[in-house]
Formats: C-alpha cells, sequence, structure tokens
C-alpha cells in the first residue's frame, strides 16, 4: 500500500488553491494579515486516503488508472473478447426457420429443466415426465369414473420394430443387440428392418430376431404395416427415410423412439442456414417432431440440437462407442506413430489433461491449478544431456485464441515447464492424445449427470486416470481399485496423488494395475444404466392393448442379464467395418442435399417479376381443374338421376320409371378402363383406406376399388370412391376413427344403385395385403367361379381366419377372444346394445342368446369377406342399429375423456374392435352359409355347417322382416317426431319407410295437379282475353291503271 498512499499524499500536495473542489465553492473573501486559517474536519474518506480533502481531479485520476489496469488485466486473461469457445445453445422451445447454430440463434432455454449443482448445469426431461405423469393421472380418473372394470386379458407378446440404416458393425449395433436380449427376455417380441444390410444381419438371426431389408430409395413404396408393432424404434439418422410412412396416416399414431448418435447433421446446420437450404432444416425439424422420443447417449447432444427440439428429447447415458473406439483406434496400423505425430520423443513422459464439453469459460482456472499440482513432477524429469524437462503437458480442448495461448504458457512457465512443455490439443486429436498418454487427469470439478465418456476411452485404452471425486465419478470409479481420486475442494491433493502414481519417470506397478482393472471395468460401464433406461422409457412411452401380455417392469430385470454388453457376439465382426473417423450420418445428408440441388434445378427459382404470371397460370390452372370436375360430377347426376332403389312400389310404378330413364337421352362422357371392365362383372372387392401410408397395400385391378375415407390422401390418377362425400358423418374425425371399415360400409350402401352396379360385393382390408394374405389370381377365379355357378346359394365368402390370427395364439373360441381384444367387455357391451335395439329386457346370457359354437372351425377376421350385395344392404340395415345402439351406451364418456369399457387405455377406436367380429354373428344367425376360401389355393370348405346349426341361432332377430320393420319404426320416427337428442342412426344411411314413399307420392302428385291447374287457368284466360273494338275506316286507294279512273275503295278498320 505504500506506493498508493504515496501517490495520494502527491496528488494531495499537487492540489492548490484553484483546484477544481468538491460541491459548489463558497465566494471568495481576502485574507486579512495575522489572521488565523480556519481548519475544517475531513471526511472518512480523505482521512482514509490521508488527504485533506478529496476533489474532482483526484477522482479523475483514481478512475483512470482503475480502468487502466481493468484493460490490461482482460487483454492479457480469458474473457469473452480473448478467449473464443462455442456457445453452447440449451434446448429452445421455439425454434424458428433457419435457427440452430445459425446466425440467429433463438434465446436459450433449457427445455427439459435447468436445476443449479453449485457451478454446474443439469438437464432433465421436464415436460416428457409431466406429460407421462399427467398421463397417468388422467387414466387412472377415467378409468374410475367408467364404473366397470377393465382388465387385461393377454394373448400375444409386445411386439417392436428394430429399424437401422445399415447392420455393419458398429457401437449402436452391439448397444441395441444388447438392448434387444434383455427386452426379449422382459417377454417383447422384435423384428429389425434395415436399408442395407450387413454382416450384423447374421447376429440378429442368431438370437432369434428376423431381418428384413427395406428399400433405401425414398420412393419405392414401403410394405411394411407399422400398426402391427405397438412401437418403432429407430436408431441413427441414417434409417431417416422410414419416417416417409410413419409421417402419414394411417402410421402417425404408432409411438416412435428415436436414438440419434451422430454429431454429423449438427456440423451442417450452419452451411444450411447460410446457404438457405431451409427446406432442409423443416424437413428435419418435421422428423423431429414426429418422434414421440428423441434419445441421446450424452447430455451434450441435446444442447447442439437444439433446433429441432419440440419437447421430446430424452437421454439415456451410456454406450459401448467410446470402448468400441478404442479397440479401433489401437487395431489401427498407425497407433504406435501417435506419439511422433505429437512431437513426443520416446523419453517423454505425457499427461493429459482432459475436461467436460460443457465450457462456461472457466477452464484457465482448472487448468492453471492443475498445473501447479503438476509442477511438483518436474524434478523428477530433468534429463542428463540438455536442459529440457522430459515431462510433457498437452491440454485437450476446444477452440482457443493465441492471447489464451499465451497466457497459460506464461503461467506454465512460472511454474517451471519449459516452453513447449505444455501445449493445447485440438479435438481432431483426442485419440492420439489418449493414446500416446501416460497418464490421464480430469481437471473439471463440475458436477455432472453422466460419467464422462473421455474418461471411458481413457480406462479402455488402460490409461492410468485421475479424476476429482464428483458424485458421478465415485459411483464408477473406485478410489485406488481401478482409478485414483483427489478431492476437488482441495485440488493441491492433487500432488500427492501424482507422487504416488508416478515412480522413475514412469507410472508406478500400483498404477499400472489399477489401470488395466480400469480397462476390464470400461468395457461393461455404463451397460446396466443403459438397458435399464430403454426398459422404462418403453413403459412410459408404449400404451399396450389389452390382447397384450404385460412384459416385465425394468425393476424387474435380472442384475445378470443388464450387466453386460453382448461383446462376444461381435468378436469375429468388428474388423469388417471399422469405425468412420469423418463421423457417420454424412450419407443421408449427402443424399437430402443432392435432392434438394436436383429439385432446384429442376425447379428454378421464379424472379420477382413473373411472380404475378406464376400465379396468374395457377390459378386458371385450378380454375381448369375445377371446371372439369363440376363437368364429370353433372355428367354423373345426369346419368344417374332418377335412378332410386323402388322396394315398396308396384310393378306399374317400377314399368313407368324404368321407361322415363329409358327415355332420357344422356350425355356421353369417357370412362376408366376398369370402370368399363368392372361395368360387366358380377363382383366388384373394395379396399377401404385412410391416408397415404396405405397406398402401397391397395391394388389397382378392376376387381378392385379404393375407398378412401377422407377427402384428403386419395390417391391420384386412381378411380377411388370418396366416402366422406357420400356420408357426411365421415367428415367427423371422431366417427371416421371410431367406425373404421364400418364407414365405408355404410358410405357404399347410402343409395349404392349410384356407385355400385355389381350383384355381389366384397371388402378387404389393405392390412391383410400388408400381411400378404390377401387373395392370390387363383383364389379369385376360384370365387368369381363359384358366384357364377352359384355353387354355395346366398353365401358369406371369408379368407382371413381367427384361429390363424396373431392376437389369438392360444386359439381362443369367439367370445372370448372378442373379450380378450376388448378389456374384458366385448360380451357386457354386445347384451347392452341389443337391449337397446330391440327394446327389451333381455334377461339370458349372452352364450345362449347369441351362441356361437367352438366345434372346431373358424370365424371371420379384418373385414375380407365378399356377399351378395342384397346381403350386404340387409346386414348393413343390421349394422347401422348395431352401432347406433354402441355409441348411445358410449359416446358420453368416451367423447369426453377418451376411455370406453373396451380397452385400457385412451383409444380413438374403441367398439371398432367389436364391430370387426360382429359379422360373423350376423351370418351364423341369419342362416347364411359361411365358407372359407384359402387365400392361396383358392380351395374353399364351409364353415359351421348349416345343417347342424339348428336350434343353435336365433333367427328371430336376424330375419330381414324383423330388421326391416325396425328400420321403418326409426324412420317414422325421425320423420314424423324430429326428435333434438343426438342421433346417430340418421346420419349413417338413407331413412326411408312406406309412408314417406307415399308422401312423396302424393307430393308428386299434387305437384303435377298443381301444374295441370296452372295450365288449365292459363288456357281458359287466354280464351277470355277482351277483343279490341274498331277505331275506324281505312280507304285503300285504287290501283293505278291507264284509263285513269277515278274509283275509291272503303276498308273497315
Amino acid at each position: 500500500m505504500g506506493s498508493l498512499e504515496n501517490a495520494a499524499a502527491a496528488a494531495a500536495a499537487a492540489a492548490g488553491p484553484g483546484s477544481y473542489k468538491r460541491g459548489l465553492a463558497p465566494a471568495a473573501q481576502p485574507l486579512r494579515a495575522g489572521a488565523a486559517r480556519r481548519v475544517r474536519p475531513r471526511s472518512r474518506l480523505a482521512r482514509f486516503l490521508l488527504f485533506d480533502k478529496v476533489d474532482y481531479l483526484q477522482w479523475i485520476v483514481a478512475a483512470a488508472a482503475f480502468f487502466f489496469v481493468a484493460i490490461v488485466f482482460v487483454a492479457f486473461l480469458p474473457g469473452s473478447g480473448v478467449v473464443e469457445r462455442p456457445r453452447l445453445l440449451l434446448p429452445s422451445r421455439r425454434s424458428g426457420p433457419g435457427q440452430g447454430g445459425g446466425d440467429h440463434p433463438s434465446p436459450p432455454r433449457v427445455d427439459v429443466g435447468l436445476v443449479e449443482r453449485g457451478a454446474a448445469v443439469a438437464f432433465e426431461p421436464t415436460r416428457l415426465r409431466e406429460k407421462w405423469a399427467r398421463g397417468r393421472r388422467e387414466e387412472a380418473q377415467s378409468l374410475a369414473e367408467l364404473g366397470t372394470p377393465v382388465r387385461r386379458l393377454g394373448v400375444r407378446k409386445p411386439r417392436l420394430a428394430m429399424v437401422f440404416g445399415d447392420l455393419y458393425p458398429s457401437a449402436m449395433q452391439l448397444q441395441m443387440v444388447s438392448v434387444a436380449s434383455v427386452l426379449e427376455a422382459m417377454g417383447y417380441e422384435m423384428k429389425v428392418f434395415s436399408l442395407e444390410d450387413g454382416p450384423c444381419g447374421d447376429i440378429w438371426r442368431a438370437i432369434g430376431v428376423p431381418v428384413i431389408i427395406l428399400p433405401e430409395d425414398t420412393s419405392l413404396p414401403n410394405f411394411v404395416d407399422w400398426l402391427d408393432y405397438d412401437g418403432v424404434l429407430v436408431n441413427s439418422i441414417e434409417a431417416r427415410p422410414v419416417f416417409s410412412s410413419l409421417l402419414h396416416e394411417p402410421f402417425k399414431s404408432v409411438p416412435v423412439v428415436w436414438t440419434v448418435h451422430e454429431y454429423s447433421l449438427v456440423h451442417r446446420i450452419k452451411e444450411y442456414n447460410a446457404s438457405g437450404m431451409i427446406q432442409i432444416i423443416d424437413a428435419w425439424k418435421e422428423v423431429f417432431t414426429r418422434a414421440n422420443v428423441v434419445v441421446f447417449p450424452n447430455y451434450i447432444l441435446p444442447v447442439m440440437y437444439a433446433a429441432f427440439d419440440s419437447g421430446n428429447y430424452f437421454v439415456i447415458p451410456g454406450s459401448p462407442s467410446e470402448v468400441f473406439q478404442a479397440d479401433s483406434f489401437i487395431a489401427k496400423p498407425y497407433y504406435q506413430d501417435a506419439r511422433i505425430s505429437l512431437g513426443l520423443s520416446p523419453k517423454d513422459f505425457l499427461i493429459a489433461i482432459v475436461g467436460t464439453p460443457f465450457s462456461y469459460g472457466e477452464n484457465l482456472v482448472e487448468e492453471v491449478l492443475v498445473l501447479q499440482a503438476v509442477s511438483p513432477l518436474l524434478q523428477h524429469y530433468r534429463s542428463e544431456n540438455s536442459m529440457e524437462s522430459e515431462l510433457k503437458v498437452k491440454i485437450f480442448s476446444g477452440n482457443i485464441t493465441e492471447k489464451y495461448r499465451m497466457v497459460l504458457e506464461s503461467v506454465a512457465q512460472g511454474f517451471g515447464f519449459s516452453r513447449g512443455a505444455v501445449e493445447h490439443v485440438a479435438a481432431g486429436d483426442k485419440d492420439k492424445l489418449l493414446g500416446a498418454a501416460d497418464l490421464v487427469i480430469y481437471g473439471s470439478c463440475l458436477e455432472e449427470q453422466s460419467f464422462p465418456s473421455v474418461l471411458v476411452q481413457a480406462m479402455s485404452l488402460e490409461k492410468l486416470v485421475i479424476a476429482p471425486d464428483l458424485a458421478i465419478i465415485k459411483k464408477h470409479i473406485d478410489d485406488g481399485i481401478n482409478g485414483l481420486l483427489f478431492p476437488r475442494k482441495n485440488i493441491g491433493m492433487l500432488s500427492q496423488v501424482l507422487l504416488r502414481a508416478v515412480l522413475n519417470g514412469k507410472v508406478s506397478v500400483s498404477g499400472q494395475k489399477i489401470a488395466s482393472v480400469g480397462k476390464a471395468y470400461a468395457k461393461n460401464l455404463m451397460a446396466s444404466e443403459t438397458i435399464e433406461g430403454y426398459a422404462m422409457l418403453l413403459e412410459n412411452v408404449i400404451k399396450f392393448p389389452t390382447d397384450v401380455l404385460s412384459p416385465l417392469t425394468a425393476r424387474e430385470i435380472p442384475l445378470a442379464l443388464k450387466q453386460e454388453w453382448k461383446w462376444h457376439l461381435f468378436e469375429n465382426v468388428k474388423h469388417l467395418h471399422p469405425i468412420n473417423e469423418s463421423m457417420p450420418g454424412y450419407k443421408i445428408l449427402q443424399k437430402l442435399e443432392q435432392e434438394w440441388h436436383n429439385n432446384l434445378m429442376e425447379r428454378p427459382p421464379v424472379s420477382t417479376s413473373k411472380i404475378s404470371e406464376a400465379f396468374s397460370a395457377i390459378a386458371w390452372e385450378e380454375q381448369r381443374e375445377n371446371e372439369v370436375m363440376d363437368i364429370k360430377r353433372k355428367m354423373e347426376e345426369d346419368e344417374l338421376k332418377d335412378r332410386s332403389d323402388q322396394l315398396h312400389g308396384t310393378w306399374e310404378e317400377v314399368y313407368r320409371n324404368v321407361k322415363r330413364v329409358e327415355r332420357l337421352k344422356n350425355e356421353l362422357h369417357e370412362r376408366d378402363d376398369k370402370e368399363l371392365e368392372r361395368t360387366g362383372q358380377l363382383l366388384c372387392i373394395y379396399e377401404p383406406f385412410f391416408g397415404e401410408g396405405t397406398w402401397p397395400f391397395l391394388h389397382r385391378s378392376s376387381l378392385y376399388r379404393g375407398v378412401g375415407l377422407s377427402s384428403k390422401g386419395r390417391r391420384p390418377g386412381a378411380d377411388d370412391i370418396d366416402a366422406s362425400s357420400r356420408l357426411p358423418l365421415l367428415n367427423n374425425v371422431y366417427y371416421r376413427d371410431i367406425l373404421g371399415e364400418f364407414g365405408a360400409f355404410f358410405a357404399l350402401a347410402n343409395r349404392t344403385d349410384r356407385i355400385h352396379k355389381n350383384s355381389w360385393i366384397g371388402f378387404q382390408s389393405w392390412r391383410v395385403t400388408a400381411r400378404k394374405a390377401n387373395l392370390s389370381n387363383d383364389a379369385e377365379s376360384a370365387i368369381l367361379e363359384a358366384i357364377q355357378s352359384q355353387k354355395h346359394g346366398d353365401a358369406f365368402y371369408f379368407w382371413v381366419r381367427m384361429d390363424q390370427n396373431p392376437r389369438n395364439h392360444a386359439n381362443k373360441d369367439f367370445w372370448s377372444f372378442c373379450d380378450a381384444i376388448n378389456a374384458g367387455n366385448c360380451r357386457l357391451a354386445v347384451l347392452e346394445a341389443f337391449k337397446r335395439m330391440y327394446g327389451v329386457q333381455l334377461d339370458h346370457e349372452l352364450d345362449s342368446l347369441l351362441h356361437m359354437p367352438n366345434d372346431g372351425d373358424t370365424w371371420s377376421v379384418m373385414q375380407s369377406w365378399v356377399l351378395p350385395t342384397r346381403s350386404f344392404l340387409e346386414f348393413v340395415m343390421f349394422s347401422r342399429m348395431f352401432v347406433d345402439a354402441l355409441d348411445a351406451q358410449m359416446y358420453d364418456k368416451h367423447h369426453q375423456t377418451g376411455h370406453c369399457i373396451l380397452s385400457l387405455h385412451k383409444d380413438q377406436h374403441c367398439y371398432s374392435r367389436v364391430l370387426e367380429l360382429i359379422v360373423n354373428v350376423w351370418a351364423f344367425h341369419s342362416a347364411r352359409r359361411m365358407v372359407y376360401v384359402n387365400p392361396e389355393t383358392g380351395a374353399m370348405q364351409e364353415q359351421h355347417q348349416l345343417s347342424g346349426r339348428r336350434g343353435q341361432m336365433s333367427v328371430q332377430l336376424f330375419s330381414y322382416v324383423t330388421l326391416k320393420s325396425m328400420d321403418e319404426e326409426l324412420a317414422e320416427e325421425f320423420d314424423s317426431d324430429h326428435p333434438e337428442r343426438r342421433w346417430l342412426w340418421p346420419q349413417t344411411g338413407e331413412v326411408f319407410w312406406q309412408g314417406l314413399y307415399e308422401r312423396e307420392r302424393t307430393m308428386r302428385l299434387q305437384e303435377k295437379e298443381r301444374r295441370k291447374q296452372q295450365s288449365r287457368e292459363k288456357i281458359q284466360r287466354i280464351k277470355n282475353r277482351a277483343r279490341q273494338k274498331t277505331l275506324g275506316k281505312y280507304i285503300k286507294p285504287p290501283p293505278e291503271d291507264s284509263g285513269g279512273s277515278n274509283h275509291t275503295m272503303t276498308v273497315d278498320l
């Protein structure tokens, strides 16, 4: 403080009467001789600085000195303007277009929660966990409010699909094989899909998992029914092409867990923003948003992928990638040259200092403290022939500036290190640094959530690891067993640890043993946490249907199954595909970039001057398309005008209507070739579908015709029927989902003669084609031949058996199977629906009322059958009333909460599984022959022989007379009473009864009589029109003749 005091005294002495004083100076007064000077008391600050007074000039000098020292300090120590480190963007809720590593990143936000841990930051998936917890609470509350218990009657194992970009040996393959082995032991059933085959395909088959190779080209159809799987596990960004189908209906509801471990996409985001490739970024955002959960193996990747975060990020720490990478590095021929490439001599002892990837600018302090702790080793490393030290220290860090390097070098020299003994190593040389190091020190004292991956790699290379006693490190490193620890609050103890670990210029014998034990331990480090993490994640993400057997929970996994990776399966294939040092994931990026450039070349950007012309052309093109559609619609309406069912008319009325149709001169219009071929056929099979994901499974022959349940997602150029335009009820998303194929049934039955003119009608689910159980050409010919010859009469042909369905491994009887797939309440729901339908109290059990015998024969599932069109209309008549009864029973609670008594979880399809089987009840009890058709050979076999059904059928409930009378009663109620209650039945088809026909006939007669009366009145008005009288006479001039006579003629006017 002496210099400060001297400066203060000098400043006080320099201040004179003319100096600037603090505050407003009083008016100057002349000094009188001999007068004593008045001494004012000094302020506390002045007394502290030994000044008589502190004026403005002294304050300015002090401030200038302070700022000068601060500027010099900042210029030579790390700061925001010196150490240029990449900023870590925390996951953001709102990532606008063009953001994410670009020039204008969104404000940082910890989407997954931010918890202070001293100087560290912890990431927690708060949004996902809150969503899962909220879902469990709502589900428990809704099920309690149902009033009817639901139970799981599992008949099959839960199925998972695992998708890969390729099947070459990698750390990801090793991890997922290990996870799949444990999941299989828990009760899961899996199937592997890959875009490219490889040596790991044999490994998957060896553990009992089938492998299917998918087309890599996204333009080719993807013949996979993802609805067959309870969940899809996508691994690697190379598997992105499978999202081309998962992004479309009906696969949007399939749970998807996507594991991302590549850094390649992160490195391209800034380039995409700079190049204007916003379409690529938006496409990736769409894919990241589609996944229910995006899983990362560490906590740095969610930060780097913040631009794509939609609140679905999750971290399952742990991966064998570091061990796999270390083994691959050792196997390389230039492993021994790593020390030479780093500029080390054989005598040098190299200490590698590593740290956390979460860097906040305080690394210099940690590095200085570690260098200070390492400096006592310098006295043991003096060369005999040179003054240079054999001890080398290399620090692994990110991008640093030259000033940062200079400051660290000056500090190192102050600790006794020679010039060049302490250096930084770039990120690209991490493998070389760890491979060449004799000892590795973890210099970061920040608490972390997962064990540092750099330490795993160092331990795998059999390096002695010294680390602070952080909680996560102490969990996996036993001091003196597989590593060495020092107290993080007393880094000075690191010197003592180093002196014990290093003897005679090399790692001590005990240190070598510790490194050897660490290598063995690192081989399976974090394996248990990773496997258990995936098991717990599946428990929260996947809601298993009622027909699925409950797998083991994550807590029930035996420890012996999850504590090791399956290294023994990869011993013979690891060398076949070495790890690509240029980072995996670039293949799919290059492909997408090439597609973007090709599209850009095909459709170059429109200049500003041509924008209006382009919009005008687009508008005219849309106008022309609309006009063409209107013309086609008008032609169809004109052609089919006055064509309607005349089921209750007399022969005279039918004859008159036919003659009227024959007199109409319809305009000719072009028809599709398949439509023309279909006109002369006996049978047309319809395939209901919803969404673009079903397109690969639909047929394009004349025998088949698609029925789109929504106006969106219709196939271009196909002769498909828009069911929503024929039945407006399907525009309601609730009923479109809950009715399923029955929506197509109702749409086709609504004025069926306008669209279906064949005597037989059939249906086939697209899911049957996906399972390769659809009709072959031989089976199609067999059915057509049986129809032509009337072999079985009014028969019900089907080709998907219940006893061979994957949901019925136990081969249960009809009602037991129905209960198993409907939470045990199928019989209860059907019995209640029949009570509502027939308006009587049925005291019988359902088995006795609607007996479905277990006689060794089978039943139909998946809505794939053929019927006469007349019988189909009768079935629809019954189905409309049955569906209305189910809807009245379940609508209120299901529409409000999403839960119904036929499912354990929220289910938008609710009673659609009951509707899938109800056709068997109608066919059996309406005394129709039920014939099974082998879909491959076409062989036919009658099920439940008609002669053996006597006494087992409830024909009185399903006869045409009964159903027709019930249908007319409902129509009369709707037509006469106009009930205001919510009623589904009138919205599912035509409302028709005899009174309505008679009223329409009367109205037509009245209209005809009114027109006749108008004609008679018009004629009478013409007859009674008043005549106008003659106004005068007209004198006609005589004709001109040569005689010149003057004769005149008069004419009455």
